[in-house]
């Protein structure tokens, strides 16, 4: 077997032809920024975040849990400075009004931009450039000032009367509920210091031109984790950290060599060390998935002085206020990284091709499929209870038309590790062929022995 080169265009038109992911709103012509998980595209997502909640929360001692609410008082957003600076570099073509993203425009060009940067640094960079870029929708070069633009996304969540004038805003990230909840959760837990708190929670974000598909979205998972540690005793948790978000990659099916560190050389004023796990997409190339930084004390101060309730930490009559090292990742990002290591085309070696997903049996959205050889003779009915016996502990699929070749093919698309065949064989020797996704092998087992074989590969 040959594996093929792979495109994002193949992956993109493959999700929505398999039910992986669609656009949202599509019927009304989409929505630009946003996009819907389909049948097997929420099997997939669920199972990624399984598996991380299991290696975060479950496997962890003194880490806990935690889902909050999205709405929050909208001092929060004042509190951790996004009201003020959370921003993107915009500018609008002077011909057609279409908006660019101007930092992400010179990286286009090799130059180094940021949006930490002020407006005069980033409008500099951009006048030494402005003829090298074009306009997305008429091709011009006539543009305005870059300005910064807000990304919060404001809502009127019972102001009916005010006309706006005090906004409540949708999460711009989704930390932010941790540090609301640390006092609670040591109240109610009474952790020793050093722990954590994890949670998966939606963001939003006005973004001035969403694009890659699931790699820069308006609305967004995030699965972070908030280690709390003693001022300046963060360096050895750190580099732990960092060395076990880096395997959870490697065991879940992402390789090495797509894998790379970076490490922020333009930190944001609360961080003392920042560093991005990029992924090497087809077509996009290298990006992040996933940040981890040092962010000292910023937030549990902030939050204490614009709430007035003190977030010290008191461990046998010492109080002093954490300092927080931050795991934080995209799910729609690692999503399709996932997607983009497991498609597979290959040429067989009778010359035909086939796509598969290869992706690791616990992450596959149908585990099983239970292929009955005819529909005749009591065979779908006897393939039809060894699926009824299977499904109360995996997802699996029945599937009973067309030839059993072609059956094979279909679930090797969706990533079905196992798929097992019911023939006229089974009614006399209790046994059905097994056969794996990625070898192709087929291997004969008793029907009793099921259970346990699969408690073995999965």
């Amino acid at each position: 077997m040959q594996e093929q080169n792979k495109t994002m265009d193949e992956i993109i038109a493959f999700s929505k032809q398999k039910g992986f992911v669609f656009q949202s709103s599509e019927i009304y012509g989409g929505l630009a920024g946003a996009y819907d998980f389909g049948p097997l595209g929420v099997e997939l997502l669920n199972n990624i975040k399984s598996f991380w909640w299991k290696k975060n929360v479950d496997q962890k001692l003194n880490y806990f849990g935690l889902d909050s609410a999205m709405f929050k008082d909208p001092r929060v957003w004042d509190a951790s400075g996004h009201t003020s600076g959370f921003s993107d570099p915009m500018a609008e073509c002077k011909t057609c009004n279409t908006r660019i993203r101007v930092d992400k425009e010179l990286e286009k060009l090799g130059v180094q931009a940021d949006e930490k940067m002020s407006e005069e640094e980033i409008n500099k960079l951009f006048d030494e450039n402005k003829d090298k870029i074009k306009c997305h929708k008429c091709g011009g070069s006539d543009f305005t000032k870059a300005k910064a633009f807000n990304l919060l996304v404001k809502s009127n969540l019972g102001d009916f009367t005010s006309k706006g004038e005090n906004p409540v805003y949708l999460p711009g990230e989704a930390c932010q509920g941790i540090y609301l909840n640390f006092k609670n959760t040591v109240d109610s837990m009474h952790p020793k210091i050093p722990f954590g708190i994890a949670q998966i929670g939606k963001a939003f974000r006005n973004e001035i031109s969403p694009r890659n598909f699931l790699f820069r979205t308006r609305e967004f998972e995030q699965a972070d984790t908030q280690f709390f540690v003693r001022p300046n005793e963060n360096k050895e948790a750190y580099e732990r950290i960092k060395k076990e978000r880096w395997q959870w990659y490697l065991d879940l099916g992402l390789s090495e060599k797509s894998l790379q560190w970076e490490q922020h050389e333009n930190l944001v004023f609360y961080a003392s060390d920042a560093w991005d796990i990029k992924y090497n997409f087809p077509t996009y190339g290298f990006d992040e998935i996933e940040g981890i930084h040092n962010r000292t004390d910023y937030d549990l101060t902030q939050h204490t002085k614009f709430s007035g309730v003190d977030l010290s930490y008191n461990d046998n009559g010492e109080k002093f206020i954490p300092w927080i090292l931050e795991t934080s990742m995209g799910l729609g990002r690692v999503f399709l990284a996932v997607l983009s290591e497991a498609f597979t085309k290959e040429e067989l070696e009778d010359g035909t091709e086939r796509v598969v997903l290869k992706l690791k049996p616990f992450l596959a959205p149908v585990k099983i499929a239970i292929l009955p050889l005819v529909k005749k003779d009591g065979i779908r009915e006897e393939a039809f209870k060894i699926f009824e016996n299977l499904s109360q502990k995996y997802v699996c699929n029945f599937a009973d038309t067309a030839t059993i070749g072609k059956r094979y093919r279909k679930q090797d698309e969706i990533g079905t590790p196992f798929c097992i065949t019911y023939d006229y064989d089974s009614k006399e020797d209790g046994a059905v062929t097994i056969r794996e996704r990625d070898s192709m092998k087929q291997e004969r087992i008793k029907i009793k022995d099921l259970e346990k074989y699969f408690i073995d590969k999965f």
